[in-house]
């Protein structure tokens, strides 16, 4: 029987960007999934803070060349990929010098990296939209996880005018016209397939809207049941595709 897939698009991964719940995460699931028996692939943005050759990434040619069309504008996308070696285990990179290439993360300044989850908000949106008729996305399911990482200010004004792509209408980006972190992570809950809360502690509005919503959701669980939990809650996941 074929293995069964999980892509992991992350924010943050250590080692290469310092410990956090978000970046253990980023780190550790994967890893476990991939023990209990899944194919599993993992991307993260290329910051400019993660050093190239300390960390052994080399460009991945055959997936480099895309371009990310924004305001009419192309962005060229590098790929690029590095191994942690105790989880044999790769993890691909998204480069490109004209979002990524600075020293800090969501900040463009040196400062304590807080890494949101948010960033992954539109992920959902781009596979339920232009790419619902990818072979390679069409019986796909998205879970969406939802971390403690609060930020006061809204995102610009115009986020949803540029998330726009062909097979996106007005309609489809409606939630995402209001750029507070509590509404984009709404946006993303209600285009997911699956909801979990990866923090014990999430915003309190956010919580409520998490216990509300009704789609398959998975409790934060502790280090010692994350792995297998959530193992469990894709095997439930994955098993809906096959009764569609």
């Amino acid at each position: 029987m074929k293995k069964k897939k999980v892509l992991f698009i992350s924010q943050e991964i250590t080692p290469y960007l310092e410990e956090s719940e978000l970046s253990n995460a980023g780190r550790f699931l994967p890893q476990g999934i991939q023990e209990a028996g899944k194919e599993i692939r993992t991307f993260m943005p290329k910051f400019g803070c993660i050093n190239e050759r300390r960390n052994q990434l080399h460009e991945v040619i055959r997936l480099s060349g895309m371009n990310l069309i924004i305001n009419d504008t192309d962005h060229p996308l590098i790929i690029k990929v590095g191994s942690i070696q105790p989880a044999r285990m790769q993890v691909y990179f998204i480069d490109s010098e004209d979002f990524f290439n600075r020293k800090g993360t969501t900040h463009c300044h040196e400062t304590k990296k807080h890494c949101h989850g948010w960033m992954t908000s539109l992920v959902p949106l781009y596979i339920k939209t232009s790419y619902s008729k990818d072979p390679i996305f069409e019986n796909s399911k998205v879970v969406y996880s939802i971390y403690n990482n609060n930020f006061d200010k809204t995102l610009n004004q115009n986020f949803a005018d540029k998330a726009m792509m062909d097979g996106i209408s007005d309609e489809h980006v409606a939630d995402y016209k209001k750029t507070s972190f509590v509404d984009i992570n709404k946006a993303a809950m209600n285009l997911s397939d699956a909801v979990v809360m990866g923090c014990e502690k999430i915003h309190p509005e956010l919580e409520d809207y998490f216990n509300t919503i009704d789609k398959p959701k998975l409790n934060y669980h502790d280090a010692e049941s994350f792995v297998q939990a959530h193992s469990e809650f894709y095997d439930e996941i994955l098993e809906s595709v096959l009764q569609d």
